[in-house]
């Protein structure tokens, strides 16, 4: 059987679930083994002896947080990365992430950073920046980075779902937000087309015609969950916190 891939009301809920008093998971928790999941899957896609550089690209919300945990756990596994982190988030959690991250002596750049020259620095690119509840317009300076981010010739592993794309309509034509404009909408932005997707969880229907490696995070969702939803999730290989899904979908045998 096939795994399920889920829209944007049923991901919600699941996190919901997830975090409530029956599913007991703390944000802290969920943020922690997704972002260990995703630093698990770069490394298995692109080992450190390499592309030993990786920029990690942090959003201001959840998506963001995951790269930041993403950053320690990539340290630790003999990566040099840089977070680069122009909308800190200003919540307390995303604040100790940060803390953590220096205390590695990882550097992360802020909003008057050279986001060009950190990406022509950089072996390959773990994109956090937008997560499952996006909402088109591209705000600034997201929609710079996006537009180099497509350019580069840097290979690209995104976080959940690829920065921009629709959680249900998948990649989808971008624009910059102007306020000025009657519809809010600027000029094109360009769409990113990763090399390498981790879902968490469990895939997103924008996601189901992504033709890269594709790898599925989330060895935290209890079976119960699991099965109540359907989801129809994959075994996990030993003791990894991910497993790659081939192009029908299913785990890579």
């Amino acid at each position: 059987m096939s795994i399920r891939y889920i829209g944007q009301k049923l991901a919600q809920h699941i996190d919901d679930e997830l975090m409530s008093a029956s599913g007991a998971f703390s944000l802290d928790q969920l943020m922690e083994l997704a972002g260990l999941s995703c630093a698990q899957a770069l490394a298995c896609a692109y080992p450190p002896t390499s592309h030993r550089r990786v920029l990690v690209c942090c959003g201001p919300g959840n998506q963001g947080g995951d790269g930041l945990v993403a950053a320690r756990h990539l340290h630790h596994f003999a990566y040099t990365p840089t977070i680069y982190y122009p909308k800190p988030g200003a919540k307390e959690i995303y604040q100790r992430l940060v803390k953590q991250a220096r205390n590695l002596d990882i550097a992360v750049l802020g909003p008057d950073a050279d986001f060009g020259q950190a990406l022509a620095g950089a072996d390959v690119v773990l994109d956090a920046i937008f997560g499952f509840s996006f909402q088109p317009p591209v705000r600034a300076p997201f929609d710079k980075v996006l537009d180099l981010l497509a350019a580069a010739p840097t290979p690209i592993v995104s976080v959940d779902i690829p920065s921009g794309w629709g959680v249900e309509a998948g990649r989808q034509p971008l624009y910059a937000s102007d306020p000025s404009a009657p519809d809010g909408k600027g000029r094109a932005v360009a769409t990113l087309d990763p090399e390498v997707l981790v879902s968490l969880t469990a895939p997103k229907e924008g996601v189901r015609e992504f033709k890269g490696r594709h790898y599925l995070g989330g060895r935290f969702v209890p079976d119960a969950l699991a099965a109540k939803y359907e989801l129809n999730l994959p075994t996990y290989p030993g003791t990894d916190q991910v497993v790659e899904l081939d192009p029908g979908q299913g785990p890579k045998l």
